[in-house]
């Protein structure tokens, strides 16, 4: 299906930030855009502010001063609906209620042609709800982009149960047409992006209310060895707890009351105190001009007393050949028929499976178990997570500790809770994606490009899955559902049959 003609005038409707986003990506794809919004003034003023943006990009060398004039002047602000009666596109971005949505699209109806396709923003909002007060729903597709518009490369292209394939099929090759990475998706609560990222806020939130470790401490081990941009308590502040809260409300309710997708309690009592997080000045973390930003918690320098194991050849275990050898620490290796991944005096450290360091040493005999977290990539993290067996001698512990800070790793010790921090957000990212998939709502493909492109993931929670090893996983999930007693770790159909399979989730 061909994208829109360069022709086409494309309308925007909603002037905010996301709405003048949306009309800049159009302009300055080619597109003659026209800019309504109720507020007086406000559509000539963010045109403005547009055409401001352009004659940056022209100052930087990104456009030429030529085209940055041209982009601008296809920017025209209209004064109601009826200046939309020629759009081959009507795109709104207005407040996030579906009576508002409805209303304005019903109205445009009956001003604009029968080919005019309408792609709404919602992040939220069913299409298909949106749809069912049209009269003719299926020129209706979500046209989801995030924030700012310009710069973010995804954009979700959404169909509701009433929307033409064809144009979907269009408004995905309009976008690309205006450079960006689109993904299909189907209407479903919320869609890839907003479906898929809750356990990155809904496992933090739980591993902090367990007492695993506090939020700076977390963040780090997100970031420095998941790879992720952001750690999850500095990410809920950035976004405003205000509105993760509510998101991940209107995505509990809509699976009627799913515990995979269960509130927090800490969330809501920030809400409720108005913590809001940087905009409010006090989230997590304190935003005051005054105030000094927690350090995460660091083990003190240890000494890696005993002789050194490595043991088997798994990425944990041949990234501290390496970093060892780089030390220039001594060493030897064996194969490792329990899973451990190596020795140090008495000490057996292992990568966690989704059980507590304590469940695994009594399960295999094995009292001074020491756990070590899941990292994006043990050659380059610089932090590692680890958690203590209830039997573990102090001194083996110690050793463990400083057999991986000779390794050159910082160490944070977390409680010792199921599947600690990186393994189990990772996990249950893997499974709700996989679940996404299993369902229809996109292919794997997508998923995996939505998460990377939409939240900046390094990696897609699929390929990531793939990479870990997919019956790892599933064995992770399924020892978090035995230790927990809970249906939120219950493992998807699609990681199942490719475990039954012997195939990866991209197969």
């Amino acid at each position: 299906m061909a994208a829109l003609p360069q022709t086409a005038v494309v309308a925007v409707v909603g002037a905010g930030a996301m709405g003048a986003g949306i009309a800049q990506v159009a302009a300055q794809a080619g597109h003659p855009v026209r800019l309504l919004d109720n507020r007086p003034g406000a559509a000539a003023a963010a045109i403005e502010n547009i055409r401001g943006q352009f004659a940056k990009l022209a100052d930087k060398g990104k456009l030429s001063a030529a085209d940055a004039a041209d982009a601008g002047a296809r920017l025209q602000p209209a004064d109601s609906l009826a200046d939309l009666a020629g759009c081959a596109l009507v795109v709104e971005a207005i407040v996030e209620k579906l009576e508002a949505k409805q209303k304005l699209y019903a109205d445009l109806e009956a001003i604009v042609g029968d080919d005019c396709l309408f792609g709404t923003n919602t992040s939220s909002i069913s299409v298909t709800a949106i749809g069912s007060a049209l009269k003719r729903p299926q020129r209706l597709a979500g046209l989801h982009f995030f924030n700012p518009a310009p710069l973010m490369a995804l954009v979700e292209i959404v169909s509701g149960l009433a929307t033409d394939g064809a144009v979907a099929d269009t408004l995905y090759a309009t976008a690309a047409a205006w450079g960006k990475t689109p993904v299909h998706a189907k209407s479903t609560p919320g869609f890839i992006v907003n479906r898929v990222a809750r356990p990155y806020y809904a496992e933090a939130l739980r591993l902090l209310q367990e007492g695993a470790a506090d939020p700076a401490t977390l963040d780090a081990v997100l970031r420095e060895a998941g790879g992720f941009r952001m750690g999850p308590f500095e990410l809920m502040d950035l976004i405003g707890h205000d509105v993760n809260f509510a998101v991940t409300n209107s995505v509990w309710r809509a699976f009627y009351h799913d515990p995979r997708f269960l509130p927090s309690l800490i969330q809501q009592e920030l809400v409720d105190a108005g913590f809001y997080g940087r905009k409010s000045g006090r989230g997590f973390f304190d935003y005051s001009a005054d105030a000094t930003r927690p350090a995460p918690q660091t083990e003190a320098p240890r000494t890696p007393a005993g002789k050194i194991v490595v043991c088997g050849e798994s990425p944990l275990a041949e990234a501290l050949v390496e970093r060892l050898q780089h030390g220039k620490l001594s060493f030897s290796r064996a194969p490792s028929s329990d899973g451990r991944v190596a020795e140090i005096g008495r000490a057996a450290l292992f990568q966690t499976d989704g059980r507590s360091a304590t469940e695994r040493a009594a399960s295999d005999g094995v009292a001074n178990c020491v756990l070590v977290d899941l990292a994006l990539d043990y050659e380059t993290a610089g932090r590692l997570a680890v958690a203590v067996a209830a039997q573990c001698e102090p001194a083996a512990a110690e050793a463990a500790v400083g057999l991986l800070q000779a390794a050159g790793y910082a160490v944070s010790r977390l409680a010792d809770v199921p599947g600690l921090a990186v393994m189990r957000t990772v996990a249950m990212l893997a499974n709700e994606a996989a679940d996404a998939v299993n369902q229809g709502v996109c292919a794997a493909t997508a998923a995996d490009a939505a998460m990377r492109l939409g939240v900046n993931y390094p990696r897609g929670p699929l390929a990531w899955a793939d990479q870990v090893g997919v019956a790892t996983i599933r064995n992770v999930l399924a020892n978090l559902g035995a230790s927990y007693g809970e249906d939120r770790y219950r493992v998807s159909p699609l990681i199942r049959r490719a475990v039954f399979a012997g195939k990866n989730l991209h197969d």
